[in-house]
């Protein structure tokens, strides 16, 4: 799978739920994002590439920017890589 640069690609924001509501949170980091055409609107694939926070895998949702604009949608699928990277499946909402 061929991930492509991001625009700006050194900040994302993330929220999880907690027993006390939802968590939002923010880093820096580098990742791609590759859109994945399966279905409309077109979903993003997201690739982060390490350092992560531990908490990032339970991320459920994200926004991050890519082509231009502001992005946000729900985690579908996380998946951790052999390089400790980690990619996000994202529907856009």
């Amino acid at each position: 799978m061929t991930f492509a640069p991001a625009t700006d690609s050194t900040h994302l924001d993330y929220g999880l739920d907690t027993l006390f509501g939802r968590e939002t949170k923010s880093i820096d980091c580098q990742f791609d994002v590759k859109r994945l055409d399966d279905g409309e609107p077109p979903w993003f694939a997201l690739h982060i590439r390490p350092p992560l926070p531990d908490d990032l895998e339970k991320a459920q949702i994200v926004v991050f920017s890519a082509e231009g604009r502001r992005i946000s949608g729900i985690v579908r699928r996380t998946e951790r890589l052999a390089d400790d990277s980690l990619q996000l499946d994202v529907e856009p909402d």
